[in-house]
């Protein structure tokens, strides 16, 4: 009886594979299909206003995960303005892009700094990552070519179903790459925009992860005419950006995973 009841399941199973592997092109494109229609949403929006809150793991040295959470807002306008806030236990920053000049306040840190950036979003992103080694992740979401900077690393792509995030109905998808799996949820129907975004790194162990939830997301959004424009308190340091190098999302010296 044993051994009937292992044959059967062990035929289940087999069967439960064989049929998702012969789904996985169909959900490759699914996926991919529901990605493309999400960043094409996302890109042709002028003005994009949000709030998120942000989980970020870290292993320690012990092996212990930790969790730090934040929350922030966003107000975006394309092509080239910019003004996004955190606060969590550690930080609170707000950075302010007017299409020439970058500012960051730490209001934690009663300090400041600018610096020159002429020109788009898209290239003050890659500035940030590639020269300041600022990870900012979740940004990809936001970039004009965000499909083609999401997928251009991509193994393996699956639409897993369907899910509820804050009470709205998501698609939700899944990625993999060599260094990172990453998951999205986007809502359905004739607004496709990214409710939640994970990061999981496999090349740190114990699979840390970054967790993004938007909320509040509105793009009929009157932009007063002062809106990114920066002014610093009377009594606020300037100083220089790399003074300004521990406005992560965890404290110092802990090391944090789960970037992309």
């Amino acid at each position: 009886m044993r051994s009937r009841s292992f044959t059967f399941a062990f035929v289940a199973l087999t069967a439960a594979a064989l049929l998702w592997s012969s789904h996985a092109p169909a959900q490759a494109q699914d996926a991919a299909k529901v990605l493309k229609a999400m960043t094409d949403y996302v890109a042709s929006q002028k003005v994009i206003s949000a709030t998120y809150d942000t989980d970020i793991e870290v292993i320690t040295n012990d092996l212990q995960k930790i969790q730090f959470a934040s929350s922030g807002q966003m107000l975006l306008s394309r092509p080239d303005k910019a003004r996004v806030s955190r606060v969590g236990g550690y930080v609170d920053v707000e950075l302010v892009f007017d299409g020439k000049t970058l500012s960051v306040l730490g209001k934690n840190l009663n300090a400041y700094t600018q610096t020159d950036a002429a020109g788009s979003i898209d290239q003050l992103v890659a500035r940030l990552r590639n020269e300041l080694g600022v990870a900012i992740p979740g940004a990809d979401l936001l970039l004009s070519n965000a499909y083609d900077e999401l997928m251009k690393d991509v193994l393996d792509a699956k639409h897993i179903g369907h899910g509820v995030v804050d009470g709205v109905e998501c698609d939700h998808l899944a990625f993999r790459n060599d260094d990172v799996d990453w998951q999205l949820w986007v809502e359905v129907g004739s607004r496709p925009i990214p409710r939640k975004y994970v990061i999981t790194s496999k090349a740190v162990s114990g699979a840390p992860q970054y967790t993004l939830r938007i909320k509040e997301w509105k793009t009929d959004v009157q932009v007063p005419a002062d809106a990114f424009a920066f002014k610093a308190p009377a009594d606020a340091k300037k100083v220089d950006f790399a003074a300004l190098s521990d406005i992560d999302e965890v404290p110092p010296g802990v090391a944090a995973g789960g970037k992309k």
